[in-house]
């Protein structure tokens, strides 16, 4: 039931026609009484209308009452007639749910550079409003109404001790840390403070989103946002709170490297021996950014040259001298050098499917993981068609 699980919200998904062909293109989160609210939001300097105006609303205070979404148009690069579109999502939402426009989170997804529709918008949101309810067809509808190239909605739920955490996301494409083409709603029952929730939510970004890069491409759109209702009654220790809605980005962040364009595998790149978590996730990146080393996870290659050369050539300092690398648990590289490996083996493995590969830096005990993916001639043929 994702969205819907943890009590006081509902959800509907609807066709306002911004996609056509009847497909569900808009979604509401609404929670019954005035609720918690932290976001984070993309750091690209081109961010869309909708972010300035969620950043905006956000500002104002941390409660809120609903999260409105539309897919089918990014609503990005349209100027005052964006910001205008944006605002007017907010302010529809507002009236039909009846709080203020500033409790309400606006997101969209889409192609960027498109006017967005906005009087199908103000009409989907009527419906919207219209259909809510809390259960696990409205959620279901909802994860369905944000989804862009995705092929598959992508939903969690992560049950605690007396409270629940639910969600759902989108992206498939434009993913980069410091998040992506991606949308994230995420609710919980639990009392949550506001400066807990901020906290946890950018520990479990941190975490979970932040290690995601299947594409190098950093988005105009991103945001994650969390509801807390405090419906439970259960006030958990921001530590085991955190945990929760950490898990909870994780399997949607997984979910995400799954359905990524045109990937055939996910592979995870855990750097260790980093002198701290900041180094370990540069390195992480610079290898996962490289189209040379995810053409060599595309074929399965344990070619760890790659990934030296990636990291040489990113700003992190490192001695080549105590590089070290494994492919699935196997040792292919150690200080630097190549070691003996039963080639035919290790070649079998990654030819199965997803792999891990750690690569070592020698240089301290941090350590972070890098989600990504191959680089495949689908996902060049899938970007190379006009959206």
């Amino acid at each position: 039931m994702s969205v819907t699980r943890p009590l006081g919200f509902r959800a509907a998904g609807v066709p306002a026609g911004i996609k056509g062909a009847g497909a569900k293109d808009l979604a509401v989160v609404v929670a019954e009484d005035p609720a918690v609210v932290a976001a984070v939001f993309t750091v690209n300097r081109a961010a869309a209308a909708p972010v300035v105006v969620s950043r905006a609303n956000l500002a104002a205070g941390p409660s809120g009452r609903a999260v409105v979404v539309n897919s089918g148009c990014a609503n990005a690069g349209t100027g005052t007639r964006g910001m205008a579109a944006a605002e007017a999502m907010a302010a529809t939402t507002a009236d039909a749910v009846g709080c203020d426009p500033t409790d309400v989170i606006v997101c969209s997804t889409g192609p960027i550079g498109t006017y967005l529709p906005e009087d199908r918008v103000i009409r989907g949101i009527a419906e919207a409003v219209a259909a809510l309810a809390d259960d696990e067809a409205a959620a279901g509808a909802a994860a369905e109404a944000i989804m862009t190239t995705d092929t598959v909605p992508k939903s969690t739920v992560v049950a605690a001790d007396g409270f629940v955490v639910g969600g759902m996301a989108k992206g498939a494409g434009m993913v980069r840390p410091d998040m992506a083409t991606m949308l994230a709603v995420l609710t919980t029952d639990a009392v949550v403070d506001a400066g807990v929730l901020d906290d946890a939510l950018r520990t479990a970004v941190d975490r979970s989103f932040h290690a995601l890069d299947i594409d190098g491409c950093s988005s105009t759109n991103d945001t994650v946002v969390v509801l807390a209702s405090g419906a439970s009654g259960v006030r958990p220790e921001p530590l085991e709170f955190t945990g929760a809605l950490t898990a909870a980005c994780v399997h949607l962040s997984e979910q995400l490297a799954a359905d990524a364009e045109g990937a055939s595998r996910v592979v995870v790149i855990e750097v260790t021996g980093a002198p701290d978590e900041e180094t370990a996730r540069v390195a992480g990146r610079a290898m996962a950014d490289s189209a040379l080393v995810r053409s060599a996870f595309y074929g399965g290659d344990p070619n760890w040259g790659r990934l030296l050369g990636a990291l040489g050539a990113s700003p992190v300092e490192f001695d080549p001298a105590r590089f070290s690398v494994w492919f699935a648990g196997v040792q292919v590289a150690a200080e630097g050098e190549p070691v003996s490996y039963d080639e035919p083996a290790l070649l079998e493995v990654l030819a199965e499917g997803n792999f891990e590969v750690r690569v070592d830096l020698g240089a301290g005990t941090a350590a972070m993981p890098v989600i990504t993916t191959d680089l495949t001639p689908d996902y060049v043929r899938f970007n190379g068609e006009r959206s």
